[in-house]
């Protein structure tokens, strides 16, 4: 695939950009090419193909901002699009401005064996058939099984009147499974995924019958879940399974545009307790293979291991370009966006918990009575207050320390600082959870997130047991 913008035209480009008096000017430029596929009670409903292809360009001067979008990326499509960025940023002055780009250093973190693109459809479709088979295998009461795959791959170039000029070939690969199961009971559903950004050689090391095959046990085990209960009781959450919580409760709050805007409980916290002392948090773009890595970010700096509490302490926020030119701090890597069509700002990329001491079987066995939470499904959150609803989907009584009976879907309510301090022991038994898009201000990119198994000494539960 070709992304190629010869290196004098995006000097050309940003000295157009700039030449009505801007501060910073940057030009993100990416080609995109993707395919889908869908299978739903064992027919395909549909295999697409896609290409997108075109440029940002953005022009900051004081405090405004001016961006245009093209999807012609000859010179004289870019420098339209200059042009039209720079006269919304411009406010009066002029004159020119000459920009001499130097090429950064390639910053691979994945490795990729098998393109998507050199694979054919019928075999991409297989895969699906394959989830349909091993999910209906596990047992009668399977009555639809959905199955959807994905695969992309994306060159991306940037370049700014800093004389940045960056590279990176980022490919993902998504594979999504729902199982419904009836029984007397009605309806019960399970659900899981897998995303990484490597090659189709992920379908090798992953076997996605096992994986059809725990979706509908999930859906089969709920068949005979009892109400989940209601009140303030301690809770266990799964390795891997409650990363979502984090990323939500906890993460935006430590972005700093959200931070800068006073629109975080986490405003004006570093260098203060913010968390039990047994928690490390980061947020880490190079952690190869998984949803959120990336060699380099929307705005072409590296991807890096930011680490934002060291046991329990807020050490700090995650920046992008503007806010951390303006603060006069170091870059984390961490300005993203969806598309050549939208605006960079600061996003997650994989944020999770580090590996505490306890194993994960002592921490169920020291909990006398709680529920165990096995899987999280979507949520809300306010950052300003920290607090958030998540749903249950996959969640257990714990009795006298044991994991006994199901439990029907319920609500997860807490407050996300309150949270952090009241995590009272976490595992050795670290994993990331399922691939995730992150929404904000209308846009989504892909983020991963991940914990070991933990206990919070209270959490509210939304039942419906009486």
């Amino acid at each position: 695939m070709v992304c190629v913008i010869d290196q004098d035209v995006l000097e050309r480009v940003l000295g157009t950009a700039l030449r009505n008096g801007g501060d910073f000017a940057e030009v993100y430029a990416e080609d995109k090419s993707s395919t889908s596929a869908g299978l739903d009670d064992g027919r395909v409903e549909q295999v697409t193909s896609g290409r997108d292809r075109g440029a940002g360009i953005r022009v900051v001067r004081g405090e405004t901002t001016g961006f245009a979008y093209t999807a012609d990326l000859s010179e004289g499509g870019l420098v339209a699009a200059a042009e039209a960025a720079g006269a919304v940023a411009a406010q009066g002055g002029g004159g020119t401005r000459t920009v001499a780009l130097t090429r950064s250093a390639p910053h691979r973190v994945n490795t990729v064996e098998i393109y998507p693109d050199t694979i054919g459809k019928a075999a991409k479709v297989a895969l699906l058939q394959r989830i349909d088979e091993a999910a209906r295998s596990t047992g009668g009461a399977i009555g639809q099984v959905s199955a959807g795959y994905g695969d992309s791959r994306k060159r991306i170039i940037v370049a700014n009147s800093d004389g940045l000029l960056a590279e990176d070939e980022q490919v993902r690969h998504l594979l999504r499974i729902s199982v419904v199961a009836n029984g007397d009971a009605g309806m019960q559903t399970g659900f899981e995924s897998l995303g990484h950004t490597i090659g189709f050689e992920v379908f090798d090391t992953n076997d996605v019958e096992e994986l059809a095959r725990r979706a509908a046990q999930q859906a089969i085990t709920k068949l005979r879940a009892r109400p989940a209960p209601s009140g303030s009781i301690p809770v266990v959450i799964k390795a891997g399974s409650g990363g979502v919580l984090f990323h939500e409760a906890c993460g935006h709050g430590l972005e700093a545009d959200l931070v800068g805007k006073n629109s975080s409980v986490y405003a004006g916290k570093v260098g203060q307790q913010v968390a039990s002392p047994l928690v490390t948090l980061v947020d880490d773009g190079t952690m190869a293979g998984e949803w959120g890595a990336i060699g380099i970010d929307d705005e072409g700096h590296p991807s890096q291991y930011n680490e934002l509490i060291k046991d329990g302490i807020l050490t700090d926020y995650m920046w992008d370009h503007l806010r951390a030119r303006k603060e006069g701090h170091a870059h984390s890597g961490n300005g993203r966006r969806q598309s050549y069509m939208h605006l960079p700002m600061v996003r997650m990329t994989n944020t999770y918990v580090l590996n505490g001491t306890d194993t994960p079987e002592d921490i169920i066995k020291n909990t006398p009575n709680g529920v165990y939470v096995a899987k999280l499904g979507g949520g809300s959150v306010n950052t300003a207050s920290g607090d958030f609803v998540f749903g249950m989907t996959e969640a257990y009584l714990i009795e006298n320390g044991e994991i006994t009976e199901p439990l029907r879907e319920g609500n997860l309510i807490g407050n996300g600082p309150q949270v952090l301090r009241d995590i009272e022991a976490l595992g050795n038994d670290f994993a990331m959870g399922n691939p995730g898009t992150c929404g904000k201000d209308g846009q989504g990119v892909p983020v991963g997130d991940g914990q070991p198994t933990l206990r919070v000494k209270t959490m509210t539960i939304g039942g419906t047991a009486a």
